[in-house]
């Protein structure tokens, strides 16, 4: 099955040799996603080593049940790391870590993004730090 991983702030990674195991009654009790272990760094930023999953000098030990011939389960990586993980079907998102979602928090700052307006000139939310700024969205969803 190919799976959609959104990993953090990392670029969504498309996995077509993906293999789920979801469990409990709710879509969104996400259980496993395995992906090759050769995608793992285009995925996540982590890579596997003997000890784990390594992101430069720190690594986060998986233990053998996150591990399959030729595969990582990167819900395995995500818990470790203190990431929530929630799937649809074949989309898998894996958050902040909760330490970061409260650092933000406690500064009260919203994290910046660029859009553009209706004549195309893309604004920063950051350009405007200091003012007041009200920002209107909507969705048809």
């Amino acid at each position: 099955m190919a799976a959609t991983l959104h990993f953090g702030d990392r670029a969504p990674h498309r996995s077509p040799g993906a293999q789920a195991l979801a469990g409990g009654d709710a879509d969104m009790a996400a259980d496993a996603l395995f992906l090759p272990v050769g995608e793992l760094p285009a995925a996540t930023g982590w890579e596997l080593k003997p000890e784990g999953a390594c992101l430069g000098e720190v690594c986060v030990p998986l233990g053998a049940a996150a591990r399959r011939p030729g595969l990582v389960d990167v819900a395995t990586l995500a818990r470790a790391l203190g990431r929530p993980l929630v799937h649809e079907g074949a989309t898998w998102v894996a958050g902040e870590p909760a330490a970061a979602r409260a650092e933000a928090l406690a500064t009260l700052q919203a994290p910046d993004f660029e859009l553009p307006d209706l004549a195309g000139r893309l604004h920063r939310l950051s350009d405007y730090r200091g003012r007041k700024v009200v920002v209107v969205s909507w969705a048809s969803w």
